[in-house]
């Protein structure tokens, strides 16, 4: 007998925000992945230093995965990789395949990297391989090539630091401790570098070296980062990595949280002039800057329903409030897990709102979850997957859109995503918003 199922599953996927809790409003268990690919992996954020090259040490099947993204991103030349076989688990040969596996490919690249990024899997942990021995014996055969511990643990995804966050510490494990220039600031943390057009970036610019990242052309850029007075960083899967440059090299760290509230914003910028010990500008003009913003937005799309995901902003509920309060009709959140941060907004939206549905982006009956719906802005691919609209901001892990600028910037988006179709299959296939790809 054949029964309709798919209303059950929506009922297993869909609740209103007023009956679930924060931060975590779903069951954790069997997980499925939407072909929504724009946010960034462990390849992607290793590439983002310069003259270092990674090396994959993982079974076959997990292989698969990291060389695509590479190939995609036209980094093959600076990605290896080792596979393990059955016998590397049986006769206890793991450490000798990687000593020998990794000299093997160092002696055979075309270019002699500055640093390496070596990457063990989940039965390196397993089989309670000696990773001193190994990464010993490398330091030894090529003393002028750096080496670091990367990690592809899926294992660890639901305990301790998850693979993205131990990425993140790692992603800065090069530097050592030099002397400190006081004109010198890093943001750290971020897979996309601060949209310079913020104010945030205009103030601090005017007086400091910015740096992150992108701004370093060689490994030896990338060591000054050790010189900066101040890290300064906005995803809250930074914090680890600020509290080990704060351990290990005596850099402070400054958390300026990814608000779209306007008090939280400005107590961001009073902070950070304590911290610099300098001035904090009057952004008043940026303000009212961003009011309007959303004032033009609300009269192009009336009281069309907006999706949101958390993919586009670490704060979902931030930014669904401060669209609320300006009279937006948001119908929908997609998300999986809240940050900390998001607690008093999410609370707000439960007592003011409390029918705005919230959908996990990871629960196996969002397969489902599919119907064409051109009435919908979507704001993230995630959101635009599900809601099968072409109406969408196709943005990722907030696209550095920081501060009043950056609210002006997302509006300016929103309002270019209503009045324009994007093709959408082809766009959210492709790996890593903001990272090269060969997919036309």
């Amino acid at each position: 007998m054949l029964r309709r199922v798919r209303d059950e599953i929506l009922e297993g996927v869909e609740k209103k925000i007023s009956e679930v809790h924060f931060p975590a409003p779903f069951y954790a268990g069997l997980e499925y992945s939407s072909p929504a690919r724009g946010t960034w992996n462990i390849v992607h954020t290793g590439m983002l230093i310069p003259e270092s090259h990674q090396i994959f040490v993982c079974a076959y099947g997990c292989l698969r995965g990291v060389v695509l993204t590479a190939a995609e991103m036209n980094a093959l030349d600076r990605y290896s990789s080792i596979s393990i076989r059955e016998e590397n688990v049986l006769d206890g040969s793991m450490e000798e395949l990687m000593v020998e596996g990794v000299s093997d490919v160092l002696e055979k690249l075309p270019y002699k990297p500055k640093a390496i990024l070596l990457f063990i899997s989940c039965q390196h942990f397993f089989l309670a391989y000696d990773q001193h021995l190994v990464f010993d014996q490398l330091r030894a055969r090529f003393p002028d090539i750096r080496f670091t511990d990367c990690y592809m643990i899926p294992t660890l995804r639901k305990s301790g630091l998850t693979p993205d966050q131990k990425m993140r510490i790692q992603m800065y494990s090069f530097l050592e401790k030099k002397e400190t220039n006081l004109k010198k600031i890093n943001f750290i943390g971020s897979n996309l570098p601060l949209w310079k057009e913020s104010e945030l970036y205009t103030w601090l610019s005017s007086s400091f070296e910015v740096w992150d990242l992108y701004r370093c052309q060689t490994f030896e850029d990338y060591l000054d980062m050790a010189k900066a007075r101040l890290n300064i960083y906005y995803e809250p899967l930074a914090q680890k990595a600020a509290q080990d440059l704060e351990q290990r090299l005596s850099i402070p760290s400054q958390y300026l949280t990814f608000s779209f509230n306007e008090e939280e914003l400005d107590n961001n910028y009073k902070e950070l002039s304590q911290s610099l010990d300098v001035a904090c500008p009057d952004f008043e003009k940026e303000k009212m800057e961003a009011r309007r913003a959303f004032q033009e937005l609300k009269r192009v799309i009336g009281n069309t329903s907006i999706a949101i995901d958390y993919t586009f902003t670490f704060r979902p509920t931030s930014l669904a409030r401060r669209l609320l309060e300006e009279g937006f009709n948001v119908t929908t959140l997609y998300v999986d897990v809240f940050v900390g941060d998001d607690e008093k907004d999410f609370e707000w939206i439960q007592t003011n709102y409390p029918n705005i549905k919230i959908r996990p982006t990871n629960q196996p009956g969002m397969r489902f979850i599919h119907e064409e719906n051109e009435k919908i802005l979507a704001i993230g691919q995630k959101a635009a997957y599900f809601e099968a609209t072409d109406h969408f901001v196709n943005v990722a892990e907030s696209g550095g859109y920081f501060g009043y600028r950056g609210m002006v910037e997302i509006c300016r988006l929103m309002q270019e995503a209503y009045l324009n179709k994007k093709d959408r299959k082809n766009i959210i296939q492709k790996k890593g918003y903001g990272c090269e790809s060969c997919i036309v």
